[in-house]
């Protein structure tokens, strides 16, 4: 790693450039490039070297060898899609895997990148993959902070927080439960404890998260 950068305290948060590539210059060759430029980065030789390493819920982006014994760059692509991970990924590739890398693209890949590559058109993309991968990485953290807050509920607040939501009165609630008005207000006022909301507002905005996961 590059001396002059400077590891910030929230590693968990620290976004990777996962290297997977058959050929071991080429690996070494990336790392040192990309650790010039203060990424963290780690290298694996086959996409079952990764798979069995690397952990789905850290941020960050994949370059990624098109062809490689064992277990090839679009075998990964598919499998990585089942299996939880959200990394935008840079195909590496050859002039002639062109045609095939365009039908990665087509399977969600973030770009490709023609083998011999130019070292900044690299570290640009990279850039732009990371942003996009931290992107996807907090929109999970929020949706699982979400889904953990409306677990907290009971059966019927649940009930009575969907209903909210809607936008019906606490009136209408206790109509379309058949409960009473004290007991809805009861019900509003766990609710809001339970989530740490404040207002209406913020309730809404919760089951607008909620109902984007669905």
């Amino acid at each position: 790693m590059n001396p002059t950068c400077h590891t910030g305290n929230d590693r968990e948060h620290e976004p990777r450039v996962y290297v997977v590539d058959d050929d071991e210059s080429v690996r070494e060759s990336l790392r040192w490039l990309l650790e010039s430029v203060c990424h963290k980065v780690e290298v694996f030789a086959n996409g079952r070297e990764f798979l069995a390493a690397a952990n789905p819920t850290k941020p960050g982006c994949m370059l990624l060898d098109l062809r490689m014994p064992y277990m090839g760059g679009f075998e990964l692509q598919q499998t990585m899609r089942t299996s939880g991970f959200t990394l935008p990924i840079i195909f590496l590739t050859a002039h002639g895997d062109i045609p095939m890398t365009v039908r990665a693209m087509k399977d969600g890949a973030y770009d490709f990148i023609e083998k011999p590559f130019n070292d900044q058109n690299l570290l640009d993309k990279v850039a732009g993959a990371i942003k996009v991968g931290l992107n996807e990485y907090y929109k999970a953290r929020a949706n699982d902070q979400t889904t953990d807050l409306l677990s907290q509920l009971s059966a019927r607040e649940r009930e009575v927080f969907d209903l909210l939501v809607e936008g019906l009165a606490s009136k209408v609630i206790a109509i379309r439960l058949n409960i009473s008005y004290k007991t809805v207000e009861v019900h509003r006022a766990h609710i809001r404890e339970k989530l740490g909301a404040t207002s209406l507002a913020e309730l809404i905005r919760l089951g607008m998260r909620s109902s984007a996961q669905s």
